[in-house]
């Protein structure tokens, strides 16, 4: 186990022409190699670099979203951005340099041919004349991530941001749901502004960035950018449509079973968030005992899970209270230099806490199973990233007791309808993103509108009643993935299809089951998405009929 702790994580900040002097150092090497002894030494210095380039990023954009209020860490944020594109630069140089060697076969054997696929994909991406453009659009990024972390929404005596209101909006009592709602969509609606301005300028200059590049639209570059290698948009919009012929009647059904339960005549957009009654059930003790208990599960499940927990604790690598000032997201990033993940999260009192929890610690154990891999392999690509973490949340269901107690069933079903209903919502983020980069002129009115298509199509029971802003267009503003990290949320869904297939499996054999997902977390990303899901016994959701057997099975579960 390691013994770095998180404030000895101190990565210099590099400078350009440091940066440059160590690649042209590299290139040397390189030139000069003989023999694949002397290929892999030079592969290694250039390992080494990106992996002391990767640490300071890391760290800097974890510090600037810690506290997006200090000046300090905003200069450091806004120093990476300007350096970022240059640096590069550098970094597609060397793969091109690389993929068109002489010793390119040899490269091959050393790496893995899928490391020099992603590259093949990485060179598309990038070229000088788009530097700048890339500077814009992390400041738009980071005016985005601001703005949302700035909410100070006064509610009930308090001062709440966008992460604890969500208590509010759980609540068991419906006119406090309904006013919560009303209070967190006051803060969109005096913003409107500028997350229209926000967004409508990221996309024109991600179109304008695609062009130079010469794509037709900001699409290619976007799947290029997520390293797509074994599937294309063809692929992912027949996947959409399986959802929207298998997933949304369930869903349905579950709106209608909610309003049984709920005792109401019409189920609206506030009562969605909540499973019963009795309101969602929210984690037992304070935050010490929350981490206590997530030790003895972890303990529990394997050697593997507890050691490794232990040494997140013990070094301090997690940020999960929420606080004034503080980025409103949940993530695991890590430091390959140090070989260490990180979670960043934002408790706020509610089953959210486990859900969001559960999720990052996947993330971090496969950071953790493979982080002696190189750095083209240590996380996959997203889509295969979020089984880990997606699957991590199901194979922790028989352990719920200790969080929940005698709630812990009606967590189980709450985490499953809820999860069935995010198929379609996940499924209209992503043709979302498609409409508007193939549109980028159109106006803010024209995007709602073009949300509003999607909700017709894939959230067809949504009623949002007398709350203005979302009935007309504007809940996708809510998403930072949508503005910060485009194309990135079709990869959810994709991976909830196998995840809740580790789900099934488990349910007749859980140790073999829990075997198959370290395993796959062993493997990182050292081979692509749909191989991957083939390696632990998973059927890509790029088959007909994927989600037949998961679909059936929660339909069962929640006696639909």
């Amino acid at each position: 186990m390691t013994k770095v702790n998180f404030a000895e994580i101190q990565p210099e900040t590099p400078s350009l022409e440091s940066v440059k002097a160590e690649y042209q150092s590299i290139n040397t090497v390189l030139d000069r190699a003989k023999t694949n002894t002397e290929l892999e030494r030079a592969l290694q210095k250039w390992e080494d670099l990106r992996r002391y380039l990767a640490s300071w990023k890391e760290l800097t954009g974890l510090r600037f979203t810690q506290d997006t209020r200090n000046k300090t860490y905003k200069q450091a944020k806004e120093y990476c951005d300007e350096v970022q594109p240059k640096l590069t630069a550098l970094e597609i140089e060397m793969k091109r340099k690389l993929l068109a060697s002489e010793k390119r076969a040899e490269l091959a054997e050393i790496l893995g041919q899928h490391a020099l696929n992603l590259w093949e994909a990485d060179v598309t991406t990038f070229e000088p004349i788009i530097e700048a453009d890339l500077v814009k659009e992390s400041k738009l990024v980071d005016r985005y991530t601001e703005l949302i972390a700035s909410a100070a929404i006064e509610f009930k005596g308090e001062t709440l941001n966008l992460a604890s209101i969500a208590k509010y909006t759980q609540d068991r009592d419906r006119p406090t749901r309904h006013q919560a709602e009303i209070a967190r969509w006051n803060f969109f609606s005096q913003n409107k502004t500028d997350l229209d301005d926000i967004f409508d300028r990221l996309v024109k200059l991600r179109h304008q960035m695609a062009k130079k590049l010469g794509y037709d639209n900001y699409i290619g570059l976007g799947y290029k950018l997520m390293q797509r290698v074994d599937y294309t948009q063809a692929d992912v919009a027949r996947y959409r449509e399986e959802v929207v012929n298998r997933v949304v009647p369930l869903a349905r059904k579950i709106i209608a079973q909610k309003a049984k339960k709920l005792n109401l005549d019409r189920v609206y957009f506030w009562d969605e968030s909540i499973g019963d009654l009795l309101g969602n059930p929210a984690p037992q003790g304070e935050y010490n005992l929350v981490l206590s208990q997530a030790q003895t599960m972890f303990d529990r499940m394997h050697p593997e899970f507890g050691d490794f927990f232990k040494m997140m604790v013990d070094a301090d690598l997690m940020d999960l209270k929420t606080r004034p000032g503080k980025a409103n997201s949940g993530f695991c990033t890590s430091f390959p230099t140090y070989g260490v993940p990180y979670i960043f999260a934002n408790f706020n009192g509610t089953k959210d806490d486990i859900e969001v929890f559960t999720h990052e610690m996947g993330h971090a154990f496969q950071a953790w199973q493979s982080r002696n891999l190189s750095l083209d392999y240590q996380w996959p690509t997203s889509e295969s990233a979020e089984i880990h973490s997606m699957g991590l949340e199901f194979l922790t269901w028989p352990q719920m007791d200790l969080f929940f107690a005698a709630d812990a069933d009606r967590f189980r079903e709450i985490h499953l309808a809820q999860y069935i209903l995010f198929l379609p919502y996940g499924c209209a983020v992503d043709h979302f993103q498609h409409l508007v980069y193939a549109n980028p002129e159109a106006t803010p009115e024209q995007r709602n509108q073009m949300w509003q298509e999607m909700e017709n199509l894939y959230l067809p029971w949504r009623d949002y009643g007398d709350l203005e802003y979302p009935a007309q267009g504007g809940l996708w503003q809510q998403k930072l993935h949508i503005y910060c990290y485009p194309f990135y949320y079709i990869d959810y869904t994709l991976a909830l299809c196998c995840a809740m297939q580790f789900w099934l499996q488990a349910e007749s054999d859980f140790d073999r089951t829990l075997g198959e997902y370290i395993a796959l977390c062993q493997r990182g990303g050292k081979i692509p998405f749909q191989e991957l899901v083939k390696s632990a016994n998973l059927i890509s959701p790029f088959e007909s009929n994927c989600l037949a057997d998961v679909v059936d099975r929660a339909a069962q579960f929640l006696k639909l």
